[in-house]
């Protein structure tokens, strides 16, 4: 088993969603863990370039891509741009999501279609070239995509949002047991609410929340907090580095309330 401080001094990463919250997170994460070379990728460039120069060092090269996750070229260019950068990638973070609001009923075309090329369609597209270029490699790699709890149900006025999460748990089953034999592993972490930057947004702007709104609902939490992304970080990459062993296909819950239980 490799030692915690440079078992990812191997690694190649890129990380979509990486300028903040959890892709961040697991940048620093991997970082601390021996990664020296990490292509972060997200459509804000100010926040990329804020994130290059919290992490880059003298020993770790971070760059940062602007894109657009609903652009399919745009999603296959990324992994040849990674790999141009650095000689080559391999591991693959899928962060990056879309999580506007809407019901079965106020749902539209637009909102449906914008849910699913970014939650659904962009990772599978940015699966698809790393899996191609680790194959040209040998094989070997690791994925980790983040998906939601909601992918088990969701409330409401999450259901376009619930099901492009519930169909990236299908695809990320499907990847990896299509490629276990070329020892391409690709796992998936449900967290529950979260405390993040994107969250503190959608909380404001869908919920109508102020300022104090953390305090409050980390009170009312079971174990006194939202899930946050810096724990989260340490399960990816675990799952992402050589001592998950053969983990593949594994659907994680990262949460303090357990699907499928009901008030006493």
């Amino acid at each position: 088993m490799s030692d915690l401080n440079t078992r990812h001094k191997n690694t190649i990463a890129l990380i979509t969603g990486g300028a903040q919250g959890v892709g961040f997170a697991i940048a620093r994460q991997l970082i601390a863990e021996g990664c020296t070379k990490i292509m972060l990728a997200a459509r804000d460039a100010q926040k990329g370039e804020k994130a290059i120069s919290e992490l880059s060092s003298a020993n770790v090269n971070v760059q940062f891509t602007s894109f657009d996750l609903q652009d399919t070229q745009a999603c296959l260019d990324l992994v040849s741009t990674t790999v141009k950068t650095f000689g080559d990638v391999n591991v693959l973070v899928n962060a990056a999501a879309f999580g506007g609001r809407g019901t079965l009923t106020d749902t539209s075309a637009e909102l449906w279609d914008q849910m699913f090329f970014t939650n659904a369609r962009a990772p599978f597209f940015l699966m698809q070239g790393f899996v191609k270029h680790r194959i040209e490699q040998g094989g070997y790699g690791s994925i980790v995509n983040i998906l939601s709890q909601c992918a088990h149900c969701g409330q409401s006025y999450l259901a376009p949002y619930s099901s492009s999460k519930g169909a990236l748990a299908t695809l990320t089953k499907n990847v990896a047991n299509a490629y276990r034999s070329n020892r391409i592993r690709c796992n998936a972490i449900l967290p529950g609410w979260m405390d993040t930057p994107g969250e503190n947004i959608t909380q404001r702007k869908y919920h109508g929340a102020t300022d104090g709104w953390l305090e409050k609902a980390e009170a009312e939490q079971p174990m006194g907090q939202l899930c946050k992304p810096h724990q989260l970080a340490e399960l990816a990459s675990y799952l992402l580095s050589p001592n998950a062993g053969v983990m593949t296909g594994a659907l994680i819950d990262y949460d303090q309330n357990v699907a499928g239980a009901y008030p006493e």
